[in-house]
């Protein structure tokens, strides 16, 4: 543990303001990958070089931990690219809400980058022909890439953390209460959200709509066995791990035909976008996390609800999977004694650090890997996005209230 000031956090807020302003103050400036590239490094790399000064080891276990997350993004990225769902459905709310639903189930199983790069094409597609679709990526955003990913570790990259550590793999089932509740509170409103934008609709795009219409046919079967490759992988040790996903990706470019990513609307954009930011971020927010660590037990957490919100505020802002180990070790320096213990914190206390990482890991594009994602595959399908702060607003809209009544049947 190393001491670090309050003003080394300094290059982590301007990081997260510049990601904020900029899209907005001169977005076909932001739009060029070398912008980007200049402010993350302008940014991380001193960051990352004072750091070193201090300890090595914390920079590189955060390259580490970088590589491996941006591994399993890709590889996901590319694999899923190139299953190609098509077909174009009757664009009613009833079949978004069976869009969504099956995403938060299928998150579970491939993971929220997974189930997002498979199912927001479609989504997006099936709704092509109607005009008031810009709540779309946000409820896809909260319900798929987020919320739906809390039943396996294997969903949500702080849970995968949490079983290497030693979390049994089927403990997270017990957060399936918490699941059901938010995903249904989620469908309920997204449906009335929906229902009202359609009824905005005119005849003439309701008409497209029922013109165009075409069944679901699934293309690039075979990279559903290298989808199953690169999740079986993820169990195995660094740098095994990571070669086994890298080479599923590469087998999947060299064996999808070519005709399937077009018709995903397939680019490479979205992923070297996040990998950018997030070099940045991971870089930046060293000093942040260690800043935390080193006054979080004078904090005053003890109990349920107060780890629920702490971990779920920092999620928002930080990756929630750092996040996730940081009030683990928290939780653990209180050193409870009685009742269950996982990694020798008391389980109520896991089960409120799980929830509030996963679940508020949703309220800014930062907060877990496939928001960012998701965001730029719409924004690159013409639909129009919200930026840093405008997306954050409208989750907190959705999501505060969800969050209250959660932490009133189950943490207090």
């Amino acid at each position: 543990m190393h001491e670090f000031p309050a003003i080394s956090v300094a290059p982590f807020a301007a990081l997260l303001l510049s990601i904020a302003v900029f899209p907005l103050a001169a977005p076909h400036v932001w739009e060029r990958k070398w912008v980007q590239v200049l402010v993350a490094a302008i940014l991380g790399v001193p960051t990352a070089l004072w750091v070193a000064t201090k300890d090595p080891h914390l920079v590189v276990h955060a390259a580490t931990e970088y590589a491996s997350f941006i591994v399993l993004l890709g590889a996901l990225f590319t694999i899923s690219g190139g299953i190609a769902l098509t077909g174009d459905l009757k664009a009613r709310p009833e079949t978004n809400v069976a869009f969504l639903a099956a995403g938060a189930l299928l998150a579970n199983v491939i993971g929220t980058t997974g189930a997002s790069m498979v199912l927001i094409r479609p989504v997006l597609r099936t709704n092509s022909q109607r005009k008031h679709v810009a709540h779309l990526p946000l409820f896809f955003i909260l319900v798929v890439s987020n919320v739906g990913g809390m039943l396996t570790p294997l969903g949500d990259p702080p849970l995968f953390l949490g079983y290497l550590r030693g979390v049994p793999f089927f403990w997270t089932l017990r957060l399936a209460p918490v699941w059901a509740l938010s995903v249904a509170a989620l469908l309920c409103i997204f449906y009335l959200v929906d229902m009202r934008a359609f009824g905005r609709e005119s005849k003439d795009d309701r008409a497209a709509d029922s013109r165009d219409r075409a069944p679901l046919a699934l293309h690039g079967k075979r990279n559903l066995l290298l989808l199953a490759a690169t999740v079986g992988a993820a169990f195995l040790d660094a740098p095994w791990r990571e070669a086994g996903m890298i080479s599923a990706a590469v087998l999947s470019v060299a064996i999808t035909p070519k005709d399937v990513r077009p018709k995903n609307g397939f680019t490479w954009g979205p992923i070297v976008e996040v990998a950018i930011l997030f070099a940045g971020i991971f870089a930046t927010m060293i000093p942040a996390l260690e800043f935390l660590r080193a006054r979080a037990p004078g904090f005053g957490i003890s109990e349920p609800w107060h780890f629920f919100w702490a971990t779920g505020a920092l999620s928002s802002v930080l990756d929630n999977a750092p996040t996730y180990l940081a009030f683990v070790s928290v939780a653990q320096g209180l050193e409870a004694s009685g009742g269950t213990q996982i990694l020798g914190v008391p389980e109520p206390l896991l089960v409120a650090i799980s929830v509030g990482a996963v679940m508020m890991g949703a309220n800014t594009y930062i907060g877990n890997g496939p928001n960012f994602m998701v965001k730029a595959i719409a924004t690159e399908q013409g639909i129009e996005t919200p930026g840093f702060f405008g997306y954050a607003a409208r989750a907190l809209v959705v999501m505060l209230p969800i969050y209250v009544v959660i932490t009133l049947l189950f943490f207090i």
